[in-house]
């Protein structure tokens, strides 16, 4: 596996992806994308979504795989491959959510901010089947669609924070969680 993961400020993550003709996506060489990006977002631990851009692919691809972490221990597994996303409802208000993007460098030292997301969306696409999909995902998974739909449109996580006073750290990130916890616990 040689692929880079693009860094903000790099041009890629600024374009808008190519979206997939159909009869591409049965082709060896896109199920090899798909399969190089699940495992390298798998081996590396680098986070819950992948999209073609950040691995320097000019394709209308996301990974989204969602797994538990220390803390995230309540996190239900989530597997998912959408090509040609495109959210075609949202629900409630925009609710201010922490996220991170491996985009945004080495992972202790990466940055997180509270980011306008809809807990609740209904997502056309299609999948690593050709197989056409109209599906509503909420809470982690809504959240997660989203950060990767905005990565095919040329759109960065930090272009949608609105409380410029939350970025952080990884690690300070990782504080902010422990203490909201422990607060809430009481």
């Amino acid at each position: 596996m040689n692929m880079k993961i693009a860094e903000f400020g790099e041009a890629e993550l600024r374009r808008k992806a190519r979206e997939v003709g159909i009869s591409e996506i049965k082709t060896a060489k896109f199920q090899s994308h798909i399969k190089e990006m699940r495992d390298f977002l798998t081996s590396k631990k680098l986070g819950v979504g992948l999209a073609a851009p950040q691995v320097g692919k000019s394709l209308s691809l996301a990974i989204v795989m969602i797994q538990p972490t220390k803390h995230r221990p309540d996190a239900e597994c989530f597997d998912l491959v959408i090509i040609n996303p495109i959210i075609i409802k949202t629900y409630g208000n925009h609710c201010q959510m922490w996220e991170g993007c491996i985009s945004g460098g080495p992972a202790k030292s990466s940055l997180f901010a509270k980011v306008p997301r809809y807990k609740k969306i209904q997502l056309k696409y299609l999948d690593e089947n050709k197989k056409p999909h109209t599906k509503t995902f909420q809470d982690l998974a809504a959240q997660v669609i989203q950060h990767e739909v905005d990565h095919l449109n040329g759109i960065i996580f930090v272009d949608r924070v609105k409380d410029t006073k939350s970025y952080c750290t990884y690690r300070q990130y990782l504080k902010i969680i422990k203490r909201a916890k422990t607060k809430n616990a009481k």
